[in-house]
């Protein structure tokens, strides 16, 4: 069935209240931006965009035990999260600055210097979890420059100053797709780094498996790192207790088998972590739709 056309004036409205609301928090200091701009995303924005009912819902699939009270806690925390990762995202040089600092740990980074200094490719593998973007100031800061993997937003006139807020965290930035495969595999193949994201729907996916669920996953991540002889590291963004600051978690990198394999893996990583944080990843994402 065919999707749905979207209307171009609902996406100029749509994309001028965002504007405006970026612009304003934009014009305050760095550590007032960042809480108020969660606190407007949890209070105002969540409740009227239908973010808290799929919050619940998704939880209740794959969560059902959870306590009232911490389904609750994560309806206001989950989206306080993602409001501070728009607003750190579209700060530029001073998110860069804070985010650069941020300590980076775990048993993949040795692997990670290794393959640096052999000009060896690099995948970095995430989700929509703490702020990702943190991970790649943290990288450029140490020198590295790492390529970005990313889906276009449908709303076109978001889609264009999104874009360029990206790239202004580091270049370059391949759109999913025939536009940006081309300069994707020659970024990989002259050694390049890539960042790229595990936990989007896909509808021509695999079915793996995630929370105890069927989730429909690419497993481009895996096929290119056994292609190009890519190390494939799972990478995490941790915010801190402060709400401001990250850790950066690089887990071993996930041995060359095949991509299923290789890519449930990364699944069962990064579903390891959420459990451990579960109010710093994306529950609003429909993760558990069917094939079309």
């Amino acid at each position: 069935m065919a999707r749905k056309k979207r209307s171009q004036a609902r996406d100029w409205l749509e994309n001028a209240a965002l504007r405006t609301l970026i612009g304003g928090l934009l014009i305050l200091p760095y550590r007032v931006r960042v809480p108020l701009c969660g606190w407007v995303m949890s209070r105002v924005i969540a409740p009227l965009a239908g973010y808290r009912k799929r919050i619940r819902d998704n939880l209740a699939l794959v969560l059902p035990d959870l306590p009232a009270e911490e389904v609750e806690r994560l309806v206001h925390r989950v989206p306080n999260n993602a409001g501070r990762s728009v607003i750190e995202s579209y700060s530029g040089a001073e998110f860069m600055k804070r985010a650069g600092t941020s300590p980076v740990t775990g048993p993949g980074l040795a692997a990670v210097e290794e393959a640096h200094a052999a000009k060896r490719p690099i995948i970095f593998l995430t989700g929509h979890f703490g702020n990702y973007e943190a991970s790649r100031a943290a990288m450029t800061a140490r020198g590295y420059t790492v390529g970005v993997l990313y889906r276009p937003m449908n709303n076109r006139y978001f889609n264009t100053h999104y874009v360029a807020a990206m790239e202004a965290l580091g270049t370059p930035a391949f759109p999913r797709g025939r536009q940006g495969l081309g300069g994707m595999l020659r970024h990989l193949r002259a050694g390049g780094k890539l960042g790229m994201l595990i936990d989007l729907h896909m509808y021509d996916g695999e079915p793996l498996t995630f929370f105890g669920k069927k989730a429909l996953t690419a497993l481009s991540a895996a096929e290119l790192a056994i292609k190009y002889n890519a190390l494939l590291v799972p990478t995490y963004a941790i915010r801190q207790d402060n709400g401001l600051d990250f850790e950066i978690l690089m887990e071993a990198p996930v041995p060359h088998t095949d991509p299923v394999t290789m890519t449930q893996a990364l699944n069962d990583s990064l579903e390891d972590l959420v459990r451990k944080h579960l109010d710093q990843w994306f529950w609003i994402h429909r993760r558990w739709k069917k094939a079309r």
